[in-house]
């Protein structure tokens, strides 16, 4: 079972999306599965449930690593064949100008090393 052909964050991380199209689960299911408390932000792990990744509040939407989505679907729903596929999405406007702008930086870095070893 190839896995992943959902979106993806750019950390990599698997939305509620990804993970329903992986598991070839519906949405409630999927919410069914994660690990979620009404009174706890970031419930302790638990080995029978879909852990997501840390939220620093309840506005933030779930987000799964790939390597614990494929973990759930091998030891909770006894999926035999397990392969997760990142793929990276592709670089955006703000992606290319930090790109750029560590270019910049790294060029004005190597000039002033090169100026503090010339004096």
């Amino acid at each position: 079972m190839s896995m992943m052909e959902g979106s993806s964050t750019p950390e990599g991380l698997m939305d509620i999306e990804a993970v329903q199209k992986a598991l070839n689960r519906s949405r409630a299911s999927v919410y069914r599965y994660a690990n979620t408390s009404p009174d706890i932000l970031n419930p302790p792990y638990n080995p029978k449930l879909l852990n997501p990744e840390f939220r620093m509040s309840r506005d933030e939407p779930l987000l799964f690593h790939p390597n614990e989505v494929a973990r759930f679907a091998r030891d909770v729903l006894r999926i035999k064949q397990v392969t997760i596929e990142v793929q990276e999405p592709p670089p955006n406007a703000t992606e290319e100008l930090l790109r750029a702008i560590l270019g910049e930086l790294q060029s004005i870095h190597q000039l002033l090393r090169s100026r503090s070893s010339v004096g």
